[in-house]
């Protein structure tokens, strides 16, 4: 098994891509050890000392380190333990997680058409271009005119994410849906 690595826009968080699916449905996210326990792969990535938060998305992982910490020690025990895990053929959520641990922003029949429209254009737009840095925008709510979304994996504590809220992701959904007025990250 050979797994790429890619850097991404945050310098704590590093994308690994196993070249096999990773989540099939929705992504996951891992902030702490306690979290970790509903995932064999999470729990041994957190078990690597360093390790601060691990992201499950369709097709790669994001490891992120805590701020002192070098990826040249890093890298090697987490390409080992990725490798070990896919290897093995054990299931990536235990038993029971998987509604728990897979947000998703698809728009359901109790939306409003502003709050559809809304999560439609971040499903679309966003989501997919989020992903190819390593990790994934979750709307949360809107009200008053400000949308509020979950930042996950890469995008959480990056340098560029209020940047790319404000620049990118508020122009576009106040371009289509007037009713925007403002995009805040929320923290989970």
């Amino acid at each position: 098994m050979f797994i790429q690595t890619e850097t991404t826009p945050n310098p704590h968080t590093m994308k690994f891509l196993p070249g096999v699916a990773v989540m099939e449905k929705g992504t996951a996210t891992f902030i702490n050890s306690e979290q970790a326990k509903k995932s064999a792969l999470a729990e041994a990535l957190f078990s690597i000392k360093n390790i601060e938060g691990v992201f499950f998305g369709s097709d790669f992982i994001t490891v992120t380190r805590e701020p002192n910490a070098n990826w040249s020690t890093l890298k090697a025990p987490i390409l080992t333990t990725i490798m070990e895990h896919f290897i093995s053929g054990a299931a990536l959520l235990r038993e029971g997680s998987e509604k728990e641990i897979s947000p998703s922003s698809s728009a359901s029949g109790d939306d409003n058409d502003i709050v559809a429209q809304i999560k439609e254009l971040i499903d679309s737009r966003v989501r997919p271009a989020v992903a190819e840095d390593g990790g994934d925008i979750i709307f949360h709510s809107f009200d008053n005119g400000i949308v509020k979304l979950e930042l996950h994996g890469a995008c959480s504590g990056c340098p560029s994410s209020t940047m790319t809220l404000k620049n990118g992701i508020e122009n576009l959904l106040r371009h289509y849906i007037p009713e925007v007025e403002s995009v805040e990250a929320v923290t989970e």
